[in-house]
């Protein structure tokens, strides 16, 4: 038991580094298109992948920790923002894994609701954050401000997301490399 602990721990510190360094990267390949480029929110994908595959904790310090590291090997996303995003990174990594983990059925459906739910919490986090860095600086975050960051300029972003992250859970689960619970699942209807 204690051998599968240390194991599991293992594949799960190897899964995070993997997802943060395809995190690091994956931001030059959609600097690529410069008209949605930064919508497509790059940096989300393996933080939110990190939170389902390896964890709560590895998602929130993956999602924490890789703006931060970007920032300083690359200089974006520039500080204050780059500040606001790691608290909101954060939030999608620690909400996405602790509600999947702890969802009774972990089939397509629930993999939707964690997404979902872990969407909204970390723009209001990042909505949070930002009004915190605002008012030090003396500058009103609106509520314009909020729905053109954190919604409207998102939608390309959120809609990879909900394609994407499904369809590599689906594709892991068919590899049997993070498989879904399918009894309870068949259970479900899921």
């Amino acid at each position: 038991m204690q051998k599968k602990r240390i194991n599991q721990a293992g594949k799960n510190l190897v899964s995070a580094a993997m997802l943060l360094a395809l995190g690091l990267v994956l931001p030059f390949l959609t600097g690529q298109i410069p008209q949605i480029g930064n919508m497509m929110l790059p940096m989300h994908l393996p933080v939110l992948l990190c939170g389902l595959i390896c964890g709560w904790q590895y998602g929130g310090i993956v999602g924490f920790v890789l703006p931060l590291f970007r920032y300083v090997l690359f200089g974006a996303p520039p500080m204050p923002a780059g500040a606001a995003m790691a608290f909101e990174l954060a939030a999608y990594g620690a909400v996405v894994g602790f509600l999947y983990a702890r969802s009774r059925w972990q089939c397509v459906v629930a993999l939707y609701r964690c997404l979902i739910a872990a969407m909204v919490a970390g723009r209001l986090v990042w909505a949070a954050a930002r009004v915190v860095m605002t008012g030090v600086a003396g500058v009103p975050f609106t509520w314009e401000l909020f729905l053109s960051g954190a919604l409207l300029a998102a939608i390309p972003g959120i809609i990879l997301q909900l394609i994407v992250i499904p369809a590599v859970m689906v594709a892991m689960d068919r590899t049997g490399l993070v498989p879904f619970r399918k009894a309870q699942a068949d259970q479900a209807g899921c």
